[in-house]
């Protein structure tokens, strides 16, 4: 076979791939311009979740939106209200007009219904229903205002010095202006991301893959996918939160647990190669090789992930099936652009 000839399938193969596919990673013209071969992101960091010591990381600090990652801090603050009981996962949320309005990826609340806490926030994790965040910050603190400023209260609380919260879902803002929105750095989110997995049980709803909504509702239940396509397929992948708007870009707040070690790694502004809208795909492969750059710095005689008050790690599992609809899309990773329009009655 002639190196021309071989030159012209090698050409035909990306061709038909993408230039996400393994090969483009481990080519000499990759390893010389890897984000114009793998795609594009803002910044990104891999932290060891026993220590905090920065394992990989490329800039870490740019001021970004977190997209639908926000929710982790909503999970946050709601894990405050229920620990100190002024909430309880069997709570009733009746749901308002309000709720019901949210748009984006949703699992179209009506102001019929009630739902108790938990079925909303595992619709929150797992589907990234923007309705159920709404509903859920607006049931714990009176109002979503009220709730907007426990979320940046909570930020300053843990350290998170380069983040506004603006919304307890993070879709855009009404103005489309990105400064008016919710923003954050990967370092702030990976800050986030420790203290989740440190002091709550986040794991029991992010390592969720699958699970039903809406059981009684008269059409059926929705059957919600978790956005997190890295569960069950990348070893050890067990959270946490993927977000996307178009102003965003695909963002994702991952951790996985090997060896006994646990890392956590925050890419965001991710975007195919030329800005391509590639359903995260990009996103997903850098992500599995900052993974793997990350354990491997490992120090010899890192601490494993444990110990007193370190809520044990949670299975990749499907729950059982709860409170539904058709399923969607995250805002809207199955589609170039996010969504607002409600369907029709």
């Amino acid at each position: 076979m002639s190196p021309a000839f071989l030159s012209r399938i090698v050409a035909l193969i990306i061709a038909v791939y993408g230039a996400c596919t393994p090969a483009a990673w481990s080519s000499p013209k990759a390893d010389r311009n890897s984000q114009a071969q793998t795609g594009e992101w803002k910044g990104y960091i891999a932290i060891d979740a026993a220590t905090g010591q920065v394992l990989a990381q490329d800039n870490p600090d740019l001021i970004t939106p977190p997209a639908s990652m926000t929710k982790l801090m909503t999970f946050a603050v709601l894990h405050d209200k229920l620990q100190s009981g002024s909430i309880a996962l069997n709570t009733p949320v009746k749901i308002t007009s309000a709720d019901a309005k949210m748009g984006g990826t949703q699992v179209f609340l009506d102001p019929s219904e009630t739902f108790p806490v938990e079925d909303l926030m595992y619709a929150m994790m797992i589907q990234s229903a923007n309705d159920a965040a709404h509903a859920l910050a607006r049931a714990s603190a009176g109002s979503v205002e009220a709730f907007v400023e426990l979320m940046n209260a909570k930020a300053r609380e843990i350290g998170m010095t380069h983040t506004m919260f603006r919304s307890p879902h993070g879709l855009p803002p009404a103005s489309r202006r990105i400064a008016d929105g919710d923003l954050t750095t990967p370092r702030d989110y990976a800050t986030l991301c420790r203290y989740l997995l440190t002091k709550t049980d986040v794991l029991k709803y992010s390592s969720v893959k699958t699970r039903d909504f809406g059981l009684s509702r008269a059409k059926g239940p929705q059957h919600m996918i978790n956005h997190n396509k890295l569960l069950g397929t990348v070893e050890g992948v067990d959270g946490l939160k993927t977000g996307y708007t178009q102003g965003a870009g695909y963002c994702l707040s991952a951790t996985a647990l090997r060896g006994g070690h646990r890392v956590i790694v925050v890419i965001m502004g991710s975007f195919g190669p030329k800005g391509q809208i590639d359903k995260g795909r990009c996103r997903d492969r850098k992500t599995i090789d900052i993974f793997d750059q990350a354990f491997a710095a490992l120090p010899a005689g890192s601490p494993t992930f444990g110990g007193p008050g370190v809520p044990a790690p949670s299975p990749i599992q499907s729950a059982p099936a709860a409170n539904g609809a058709a399923p969607t899309a995250e805002e809207d990773e199955a589609a170039p652009m996010v969504k607002f329009s409600l369907p029709g009655k």
